[in-house]
Protein backbone atom coordinates (compact mmCIF):
# COMPACT_ATOMS: atom_id res chain seq x y z
CA UNK A 1 0.00 0.00 0.00
CA UNK A 2 1.04 3.58 -1.09
CA UNK A 3 2.21 5.21 2.69
CA UNK A 4 1.34 8.69 0.66
CA UNK A 5 0.43 10.47 -2.53
CA UNK A 6 3.98 11.78 -3.37
CA UNK A 7 4.86 14.80 -5.75
CA UNK A 8 7.47 13.08 -7.69
CA UNK A 9 4.78 10.54 -8.99
CA UNK A 10 2.29 12.78 -9.43
CA UNK A 11 4.17 15.24 -11.23
CA UNK A 12 5.83 11.81 -13.72
CA UNK A 13 2.17 10.70 -14.36
CA UNK A 14 0.95 14.39 -15.40
CA UNK A 15 3.79 14.92 -17.54
CA UNK A 16 5.27 11.75 -18.46
CA UNK A 17 8.79 12.16 -17.71
CA UNK A 18 10.95 13.74 -14.69
CA UNK A 19 10.15 17.42 -13.65
CA UNK A 20 12.11 19.95 -11.73
CA UNK A 21 11.30 22.93 -9.76
CA UNK A 22 13.80 26.02 -10.77
CA UNK A 23 13.21 28.63 -8.27
CA UNK A 24 12.91 32.31 -9.34
CA UNK A 25 13.47 35.27 -6.96
CA UNK A 26 11.96 38.75 -7.88
CA UNK A 27 13.08 41.47 -6.72
CA UNK A 28 9.37 41.86 -4.29
CA UNK A 29 8.78 41.96 -0.56
CA UNK A 30 5.60 41.17 1.29
CA UNK A 31 2.68 43.43 2.47
CA UNK A 32 3.76 42.21 6.23
CA UNK A 33 7.02 44.13 5.91
CA UNK A 34 5.67 47.58 5.74
CA UNK A 35 5.39 50.27 8.23
CA UNK A 36 8.20 49.06 10.22
CA UNK A 37 6.84 45.41 10.23
CA UNK A 38 9.23 42.59 10.25
CA UNK A 39 7.06 40.17 8.87
CA UNK A 40 6.08 37.18 10.20
CA UNK A 41 7.89 35.73 13.54
CA UNK A 42 9.21 33.00 11.33
CA UNK A 43 10.66 34.46 8.70
CA UNK A 44 14.31 35.69 7.98
CA UNK A 45 14.94 38.96 6.46
CA UNK A 46 16.37 37.16 3.39
CA UNK A 47 12.63 35.32 2.90
CA UNK A 48 13.09 31.93 2.13
CA UNK A 49 14.85 31.69 -1.02
CA UNK A 50 17.79 29.92 0.18
CA UNK A 51 18.80 28.28 -3.11
CA UNK A 52 17.67 31.12 -5.66
CA UNK A 53 19.76 33.10 -7.25
CA UNK A 54 19.95 36.85 -6.60
CA UNK A 55 16.78 39.15 -7.87
CA UNK A 56 18.96 41.29 -9.35
CA UNK A 57 19.39 38.65 -12.17
CA UNK A 58 16.76 38.33 -14.84
CA UNK A 59 13.91 35.74 -14.46
CA UNK A 60 15.19 34.49 -17.98
CA UNK A 61 18.92 34.18 -16.99
CA UNK A 62 17.94 32.60 -13.64
CA UNK A 63 16.22 29.92 -14.89
CA UNK A 64 18.28 29.07 -17.92
CA UNK A 65 21.51 28.77 -15.39
CA UNK A 66 19.87 26.63 -12.84
CA UNK A 67 18.21 24.73 -15.66
CA UNK A 68 21.26 24.17 -17.08
CA UNK A 69 23.08 22.47 -14.20
CA UNK A 70 19.75 20.56 -12.84
CA UNK A 71 19.56 18.96 -16.00
CA UNK A 72 23.30 17.56 -15.73
CA UNK A 73 22.52 16.71 -12.61
CA UNK A 74 19.41 15.25 -11.56
CA UNK A 75 18.47 14.70 -16.33
CA UNK A 76 15.11 16.37 -16.05
CA UNK A 77 13.75 16.92 -19.06
CA UNK A 78 10.67 19.32 -18.00
CA UNK A 79 10.73 22.02 -15.37
CA UNK A 80 8.32 24.37 -13.43
CA UNK A 81 9.14 28.00 -12.95
CA UNK A 82 8.71 28.55 -9.45
CA UNK A 83 8.37 32.23 -8.19
CA UNK A 84 8.84 31.25 -4.84
CA UNK A 85 10.40 34.04 -2.27
CA UNK A 86 8.28 36.41 -0.42
CA UNK A 87 4.95 37.48 -2.13
CA UNK A 88 5.07 37.47 -5.91
CA UNK A 89 1.76 39.22 -6.17
CA UNK A 90 2.85 41.97 -4.34
CA UNK A 91 3.29 43.51 -7.50
CA UNK A 92 1.78 46.13 -10.09
CA UNK A 93 0.00 43.86 -12.66
CA UNK A 94 1.78 44.72 -15.46
CA UNK A 95 5.11 44.15 -14.02
CA UNK A 96 3.52 41.10 -12.68
CA UNK A 97 2.60 40.38 -15.68
CA UNK A 98 6.59 40.88 -17.28
CA UNK A 99 7.79 38.49 -14.93
CA UNK A 100 5.90 36.03 -16.00
CA UNK A 101 6.17 36.00 -19.53
CA UNK A 102 9.82 36.18 -19.04
CA UNK A 103 9.18 32.94 -17.51
CA UNK A 104 6.75 31.38 -20.07
CA UNK A 105 8.68 31.86 -22.98
CA UNK A 106 12.20 29.54 -21.61
CA UNK A 107 12.27 26.16 -22.97
CA UNK A 108 11.08 22.85 -21.50
CA UNK A 109 8.91 25.00 -19.12
CA UNK A 110 5.63 23.50 -18.79
CA UNK A 111 4.37 24.86 -15.49
CA UNK A 112 4.62 27.96 -13.22
CA UNK A 113 4.08 28.18 -9.75
CA UNK A 114 3.21 31.16 -8.12
CA UNK A 115 4.08 31.41 -4.02
CA UNK A 116 1.99 34.16 -2.37
CA UNK A 117 -0.17 34.93 0.20
CA UNK A 118 -3.37 34.49 0.72
CA UNK A 119 -4.44 38.45 1.38
CA UNK A 120 -3.04 38.87 -1.91
CA UNK A 121 -5.13 36.78 -4.38
CA UNK A 122 -7.23 39.80 -6.59
CA UNK A 123 -8.88 38.75 -9.95
CA UNK A 124 -6.85 40.56 -11.67
CA UNK A 125 -4.12 38.61 -10.71
CA UNK A 126 -5.73 35.64 -11.78
CA UNK A 127 -6.53 36.89 -15.10
CA UNK A 128 -3.23 37.74 -16.27
CA UNK A 129 -2.34 34.02 -15.28
CA UNK A 130 -5.52 33.02 -17.36
CA UNK A 131 -4.13 34.96 -20.01
CA UNK A 132 -0.61 33.26 -19.70
CA UNK A 133 -1.82 29.55 -18.87
CA UNK A 134 -3.65 30.03 -22.59
CA UNK A 135 -0.92 32.11 -24.49
CA UNK A 136 1.81 29.71 -23.77
CA UNK A 137 -0.53 26.58 -22.89
CA UNK A 138 1.37 26.30 -19.70
CA UNK A 139 -0.62 24.55 -16.03
CA UNK A 140 -0.68 27.24 -13.23
CA UNK A 141 0.16 26.30 -9.42
CA UNK A 142 -0.38 29.30 -6.84
CA UNK A 143 1.25 28.29 -3.75
CA UNK A 144 -0.43 29.91 -0.64
CA UNK A 145 0.98 30.35 2.84
CA UNK A 146 -1.09 29.16 5.15
CA UNK A 147 0.64 27.49 8.15
CA UNK A 148 -2.12 26.61 10.20
CA UNK A 149 -5.81 26.72 10.89
CA UNK A 150 -5.59 27.96 14.28
CA UNK A 151 -6.50 31.30 13.90
CA UNK A 152 -4.65 32.28 17.42
CA UNK A 153 -1.55 31.00 16.42
CA UNK A 154 -1.57 32.57 13.21
CA UNK A 155 -2.13 36.03 15.49
CA UNK A 156 0.80 34.94 17.89
CA UNK A 157 3.23 34.42 14.94
CA UNK A 158 1.85 37.75 13.60
CA UNK A 159 0.93 36.24 10.41
CA UNK A 160 -0.93 39.14 8.83
CA UNK A 161 -3.88 37.62 8.23
CA UNK A 162 -6.41 34.43 9.46
CA UNK A 163 -8.17 31.62 8.36
CA UNK A 164 -11.30 33.93 6.37
CA UNK A 165 -8.55 35.27 4.10
CA UNK A 166 -7.08 31.52 3.08
CA UNK A 167 -10.83 30.45 2.19
CA UNK A 168 -11.57 33.60 0.23
CA UNK A 169 -8.57 32.71 -1.78
CA UNK A 170 -8.53 29.23 -2.41
CA UNK A 171 -12.06 29.84 -3.81
CA UNK A 172 -11.02 32.35 -6.18
CA UNK A 173 -8.37 30.40 -7.27
CA UNK A 174 -10.51 27.46 -7.59
CA UNK A 175 -12.97 29.33 -10.13
CA UNK A 176 -9.90 29.89 -12.33
CA UNK A 177 -9.52 26.11 -12.47
CA UNK A 178 -5.25 26.53 -11.24
CA UNK A 179 -4.00 24.08 -9.03
CA UNK A 180 -3.13 25.10 -4.99
CA UNK A 181 -0.16 23.96 -2.84
CA UNK A 182 -0.74 25.06 0.52
CA UNK A 183 2.15 25.37 3.13
CA UNK A 184 1.93 23.55 6.37
CA UNK A 185 4.08 24.24 9.70
CA UNK A 186 2.72 21.68 12.25
CA UNK A 187 4.80 22.35 15.16
CA UNK A 188 4.12 25.91 15.34
CA UNK A 189 4.48 26.75 19.64
CA UNK A 190 0.79 26.64 20.86
CA UNK A 191 -0.21 24.03 18.18
CA UNK A 192 -1.47 21.01 19.64
CA UNK A 193 -2.39 17.31 17.36
CA UNK A 194 -6.06 18.92 16.99
CA UNK A 195 -5.17 21.89 15.56
CA UNK A 196 -3.30 19.43 13.27
CA UNK A 197 -6.27 17.37 12.44
CA UNK A 198 -8.60 20.31 11.88
CA UNK A 199 -5.66 21.70 9.29
CA UNK A 200 -5.80 18.57 7.51
CA UNK A 201 -9.92 18.82 7.07
CA UNK A 202 -9.77 22.17 6.34
CA UNK A 203 -7.58 21.55 3.41
CA UNK A 204 -9.63 18.55 2.57
CA UNK A 205 -12.61 19.83 2.46
CA UNK A 206 -11.60 22.87 0.19
CA UNK A 207 -10.28 20.24 -1.80
CA UNK A 208 -6.68 22.01 -2.18
CA UNK A 209 -4.65 20.11 -4.51
CA UNK A 210 -1.32 19.29 -2.89
CA UNK A 211 0.72 20.76 0.05
CA UNK A 212 3.97 21.61 1.49
CA UNK A 213 4.93 20.83 4.85
CA UNK A 214 7.72 22.60 6.88
CA UNK A 215 9.31 21.19 10.00
CA UNK A 216 9.32 25.21 11.85
CA UNK A 217 13.29 25.95 11.94
CA UNK A 218 14.04 28.92 14.15
CA UNK A 219 16.07 31.46 11.96
CA UNK A 220 18.59 33.82 13.26
CA UNK A 221 17.27 37.46 13.46
CA UNK A 222 13.49 36.92 13.81
CA UNK A 223 10.84 37.09 16.62
CA UNK A 224 10.45 33.43 17.07
CA UNK A 225 14.79 33.47 17.39
CA UNK A 226 14.35 36.30 20.01
CA UNK A 227 11.21 33.92 21.77
CA UNK A 228 13.50 30.61 21.38
CA UNK A 229 16.82 32.17 23.40
CA UNK A 230 14.84 33.87 25.86
CA UNK A 231 12.57 30.65 26.97
CA UNK A 232 9.35 32.00 25.96
CA UNK A 233 8.52 29.10 23.64
CA UNK A 234 10.04 25.67 23.33
CA UNK A 235 10.17 22.83 20.14
CA UNK A 236 8.38 20.06 20.40
CA UNK A 237 10.35 17.18 20.18
CA UNK A 238 11.42 14.98 17.28
CA UNK A 239 8.85 12.24 18.01
CA UNK A 240 6.05 14.42 18.82
CA UNK A 241 6.44 16.03 15.25
CA UNK A 242 6.74 12.36 13.52
CA UNK A 243 3.49 11.73 15.17
CA UNK A 244 2.20 15.06 13.86
CA UNK A 245 3.04 14.30 10.27
CA UNK A 246 1.43 10.69 10.84
CA UNK A 247 -1.65 12.01 12.47
CA UNK A 248 -2.12 15.02 9.47
CA UNK A 249 -1.50 12.45 6.67
CA UNK A 250 -4.24 9.80 8.26
CA UNK A 251 -7.00 12.73 8.26
CA UNK A 252 -5.58 14.22 4.30
CA UNK A 253 -7.66 13.13 1.95
CA UNK A 254 -5.74 10.29 -0.44
CA UNK A 255 -6.34 12.77 -3.41
CA UNK A 256 -3.79 15.62 -1.97
CA UNK A 257 -0.41 15.58 -3.42
CA UNK A 258 2.56 15.66 -0.53
CA UNK A 259 4.81 17.95 -1.98
CA UNK A 260 7.41 18.05 1.15
CA UNK A 261 7.47 16.31 4.92
CA UNK A 262 10.17 18.66 6.03
CA UNK A 263 12.05 21.97 6.16
CA UNK A 264 15.85 22.42 4.89
CA UNK A 265 18.00 25.25 5.20
CA UNK A 266 21.19 26.12 5.34
CA UNK A 267 22.72 25.15 9.08
CA UNK A 268 24.42 28.87 9.03
CA UNK A 269 20.99 30.19 9.34
CA UNK A 270 19.33 28.74 11.66
CA UNK A 271 19.90 28.41 15.83
CA UNK A 272 17.13 25.34 15.33
CA UNK A 273 16.69 23.35 12.67
CA UNK A 274 15.23 20.09 12.24
CA UNK A 275 16.27 18.42 15.80
CA UNK A 276 19.98 17.91 14.09
CA UNK A 277 19.27 15.47 12.02
CA UNK A 278 19.40 15.32 7.85
CA UNK A 279 15.58 15.42 6.52
CA UNK A 280 15.91 12.03 4.88
CA UNK A 281 16.63 10.56 7.92
CA UNK A 282 13.98 11.90 9.66
CA UNK A 283 11.59 11.14 6.46
CA UNK A 284 13.36 7.24 6.39
CA UNK A 285 12.59 7.15 10.50
CA UNK A 286 8.77 8.79 9.56
CA UNK A 287 7.95 5.76 6.57
CA UNK A 288 9.09 3.11 9.03
CA UNK A 289 7.04 4.42 12.03
CA UNK A 290 3.88 4.50 9.31
CA UNK A 291 4.58 0.93 7.77
CA UNK A 292 4.60 -0.48 11.88
CA UNK A 293 1.26 1.09 12.98
CA UNK A 294 -0.37 0.62 9.70
CA UNK A 295 -0.86 4.11 8.68
CA UNK A 296 -1.44 5.19 5.71
CA UNK A 297 -2.77 8.71 3.81
CA UNK A 298 -6.67 9.18 4.53
CA UNK A 299 -7.09 6.42 6.69
CA UNK A 300 -9.23 8.51 9.03
CA UNK A 301 -10.72 10.92 5.88
CA UNK A 302 -14.15 9.76 6.26
CA UNK A 303 -15.82 12.98 8.18
CA UNK A 304 -17.37 14.86 4.90
CA UNK A 305 -20.17 13.89 2.74
CA UNK A 306 -22.91 14.13 5.65
CA UNK A 307 -20.54 11.49 8.10
CA UNK A 308 -23.29 10.88 10.56
CA UNK A 309 -26.16 10.10 8.34
CA UNK A 310 -24.47 6.66 8.31
CA UNK A 311 -25.77 6.10 11.82
CA UNK A 312 -28.90 5.95 10.25
CA UNK A 313 -27.86 2.63 8.43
Amino acid sequence: MKLYNKYSDFLHEKYHGKVYKLPVNLPVTCPNRLNGKKGCAFCAEAGTGFEAMPSSVSVKEQLEKTKTHIQKKYKATKFIAYFQNYTNTFLHPQKFCQYLEEAAVVDDIVEIAVSTRPDCIKKEYLEILKKISKTYDLQITVELGLQTANYHTLEDIERGHGLAEFIDAVLKIHSYGFEICTHVILNLPGDDRRDVIETAKILSALNITAVKLHSLYISKNTLLCERYENGTIAMCSKEEYLQRVQLFLEYLSPDIVVERLFSRIPKKDAVFSNWNTSWWKLQDELLEQMEFTNSFQGKHFDYLDGAALKLLS
